[in-house]
């Protein structure tokens, strides 16, 4: 048995690993969502319908599945465990089947179980069973829907996850800025910093569930990092000369960022967060910041003016092997790598126009998703297939959207005041 938190257990009881005809390109750009029938889980009380009910609604905003009214089906089901009759499934069209059970053990405790039918190929694709608190309800149901993800698309889910994010709230004048974290689908919202404080762009260890992030005292910007679990926080340092918040290193152990120098330019430096010692990679009089790691260590993309205006450049994780990647009009900024490796995200600002946009790292393929007044901040769900950004319209506040990489699906996350500075976990241990 594999423990995942104090309260979760999750045991595998079937697995099919043979690819089935329901997978799907999830890159591709022209295709019709796949139709699946999710009907509630057995329960004797509501929390079946519950989970069945998330597993559906994740699923669905991915935009890759479309779950099927549950009046169109035939009946409910009897147990779990049984072979559904195949053809009527596929008499509504339906491509895969999800039918769970859920009991209450006798120490308080949840007993999950599902399994997932390929209805054309005729089998079971997966089978699991969890172990789960009574308050753990909703993590269960979207690790289910990461399993379904995976399994009908070849990719790995991304619903397990949080976002930690700027809560913006007040005048324009006088905003009051709280960090704060909710699952991905807007739910258990929870604040990590009280409003005494200015708090700006978290960013999340890809290792553990820990953020960095900027805090001002006053007119001092200092480093943060936070362990969310216990919500304790330990002071990097002071950095009067800041300009972004910093991005740790795919290990988790250092941390990179652009200090101001004395002539007016920045430069990208790196810190070693055991240590605290510091190396710098550039040195120009130009302003070099919102560096990036690629998902191996070995290079790092960021945003400069040497040519005169903001642009992308990709170097060595050593700051050698300098390269201009961006080569359209406009301005680049806030480059952020994809876990994949595949691609980096940017914003790009061209007459008049905020758009995010994704281009590969030897800089070809430049693609804009979207494009407002001002879009900013692009983050991306852990399997590199959707990204998530802040948009603010003209006389509103900031609001959280999500935008896969074909550029469609664009969707705004639910918060209950306005919203910057998504930043998007690592899956949960």
């Amino acid at each position: 048995m594999k423990h995942l938190t104090r309260s979760i257990i999750l045991l595998i009881f079937a697995c099919i690993s043979a690819h089935a005809q329901v997978i799907v390109d999830v890159a591709g750009g022209n295709f019709s969502p796949i139709p699946i029938a999710i009907p509630d889980f057995l329960s004797s009380d509501d929390t079946g319908m519950k989970i069945s009910s998330i597993v559906a609604a994740d699923l669905e905003r991915s935009g890759l599945f479309n779950p099927l009214d549950k009046t169109a089906f035939f009946k409910s089901m009897s147990s779990p465990d049984i072979q559904p009759r195949f053809s009527d499934w596929q008499s509504l069209g339906v491509h895969g089947l999800v039918a769970g059970r859920v009991k209450e053990e006798s120490d308080g405790r949840l007993h999950v179980e599902f399994r997932l039918w390929d209805i054309y190929g005729g089998k079971q694709l997966e089978g699991r069973q969890f172990y789960a608190s009574q308050p753990s309800w909703r993590r269960v149901a979207h690790m289910i829907a990461d399993v379904v993800y995976e399994k009908m698309t070849g990719e790995k889910g991304y619903f397990d996850t949080r976002i930690v994010f700027i809560d913006e709230t007040g005048p324009r004048n006088a905003r009051i800025k709280r960090l704060a974290i909710m699952d991905q689908d807007g739910a258990n919202l929870r604040y990590l910093s009280n409003g005494q404080e200015m708090v700006l762009t978290p960013r999340f260890s890809p290792t553990r569930q820990e953020i960095a992030y900027l805090a001002f005292t006053g007119l001092t910007p200092r480093i943060y990092l936070q362990q969310i679990e216990v919500a304790q926080r330990e002071l990097v340092g002071d950095f009067p000369n800041m300009t972004i918040a910093p991005r740790f290193s795919p290990d988790g152990q250092k941390v990179i960022m652009s200090l101001l120098e004395d002539n007016g330019s920045a430069d990208i430096y790196t810190m070693d967060l055991r240590s605290h010692m510091t190396t710098q990679l550039t040195s120009t009089v130009a302003i070099d910041t919102a560096a990036s790691y690629s998902p191996d260590g070995r290079k790092i993309v960021f945003e400069s003016d040497r040519s005169g205006r903001q642009q992308l450049y990709v170097m060595n994780a050593d700051g050698s092997n300098l390269q201009k990647i961006s080569q359209g009009a406009g301005s680049y900024s806030t480059p952020v790598w994809s876990p994949r490796g595949d691609y980096i995200a940017f914003t790009k600002l061209l007459e008049g126009q905020f758009s995010i946009g994704v281009i590969h790292p030897n800089g070809s393929g430049e693609r804009l998703l979207t494009s407002g007044f001002h879009n900013e901040g692009p983050t991306w769900s852990p399997n590199g297939r959707v990204i998530m950004f802040f948009r603010q319209n003209v006389g509103k506040g900031p609001k959280i959207y999500t935008i896969d990489i074909t550029g469609r699906n664009e969707r705004q996350l639910a918060t209950p005041n306005d919203a910057s500075d998504p930043a998007w976990s690592p899956l949960l241990d």
